[in-house]
């Protein structure tokens, strides 16, 4: 049988990679004998390459311009980038023998995917959020088959699109979220058994916003509580406290970290809303604003929240003090933990990378 070849893009932010490395693990653990090879396509400037190389699988990389929504003079010049990044992506199509493309979106996606489409290879493209991406929505006229996270996002797409197959998987999760420990990262945080634990994450690439809030109720927090904070590398400022821990970006010991926690305050990027559903983790969510996105993550925290799974802070309710009497009510009551933590299990299904597996299998003749 003829060597098969399964590529995987995406890149940009670490929700555009994860979810896709979730389904390149599941492939390989699926595969019975050594026909089939994986490869990734990403931007030649992202940060996917170092995420990638940490689960060895081979990078290529192509230039990419950045889809932007608003008037920029740089709109011209990264029109000159996808074309490069579309002829760059061909020649790496046709070097790797392609027998299929799975997209997991991002800017750097959309010329792998018009080139996979040129060269008759078939495409499937996934979308984590509520409302599908600018990339998504192009990279839609593309491919053969759209794979969606929840059903309504699915439900409207079928309305406009009746040539495709269109699915609903939900978000895959990295094998190793699943394996985490929290004794193991009680051990190496040496965080004390009579402190709850509250997990702050900003995502990928931190939040100035977060960071700002914590940083006015870190006393009032402490008294009560362990305080594990990821930063992000533009605004990392080493703990002086005890109980306060603080890091740029958790790596390899991120799946024991979340373990640990009983509480996540956290942004609603799709990645980490299901990396903490699929842990059960009670949260609260801090979703970046349409000034500073296209208001993804407002959608995605308002259908959290509207399904009993999460509790969700913004305008006038963003502030320190709401968060901190948020936080307190949440942990103070172990039927609102409970609730919180059923709601969130049931809204997130386990078997994401499994539906996606055998999607790609049946398409590209893995076995």
């Amino acid at each position: 049988m003829r060597q098969q070849n399964v590529v995987f893009t995406g890149g940009g932010t670490g929700g555009h990679v994860f979810p896709g490395i979730a389904v390149a693990e599941k492939l390989i653990e699926a595969k019975t004998d050594s026909s089939v090879s994986i490869y990734w396509i990403g931007s030649s400037r992202g940060m996917e390459k170092d995420i990638l190389e940490r689960f060895d699988i081979p990078f290529y990389s192509i230039p990419a311009g950045k889809l932007r929504r608003y008037f920029s003079f740089n709109n011209f010049i990264d029109i000159f980038k996808i074309i490069s990044g579309f002829f760059v992506s061909i020649i790496i199509l046709k070097k790797l023998r392609a027998d299929l493309l799975f997209s997991k979106g991002g800017f750097v996606t959309v010329p792998v995917v018009l080139a996979a489409r040129i060269l008759g290879i078939s495409v499937i493209s996934h979308e984590s959020d509520l409302d599908p991406g600018l990339a998504t929505r192009i990279n839609g006229r593309f491919s053969d088959t759209m794979l969606f996270a929840y059903k309504e996002t699915a439900d409207t797409w079928k309305k406009k699109s009746t040539y495709q197959k269109v699915l609903v998987t939900g978000n895959p999760v990295r094998k190793e979220i699943y394996e985490g420990k929290a004794e193991k990262g009680r051990a190496l945080l040496k965080i004390p058994v009579d402190k709850k634990i509250i997990l702050i994450l900003g995502g990928s690439q931190g939040a100035l916003e977060i960071n700002k809030l914590i940083a006015e109720i870190i006393d009032e927090l402490t008294a009560d509580y362990f305080i594990i904070h990821q930063m992000g590398a533009l605004t990392f400022t080493k703990s002086k406290k005890n109980d306060y821990v603080t890091k740029a970006l958790f790596n390899d010991e991120f799946p024991d970290i979340l373990a640990t926690a009983d509480l996540v305050v956290s942004r609603a990027g799709a990645g980490t809303l299901w990396e903490n559903g699929v842990r059960a983790k009670p949260a609260i969510l801090i979703p970046l604003g349409p000034g500073s996105s296209r208001g993804d993550q407002i959608r995605n925290a308002d259908y959290f929240e509207a399904h009993g799974a999460a509790v969700v802070l913004k305008g006038d309710s963003l502030n320190p003090s709401g968060l901190l009497a948020e936080i307190r009510r949440i942990l103070g009551s172990n039927s609102v933990l409970k609730e919180l933590e059923e709601n969130v299990k049931m809204l997130c299904n386990r078997d994401s990378s499994e539906q996606i597996i055998s999607l790609i299998q049946h398409e590209s003749g893995v076995s």
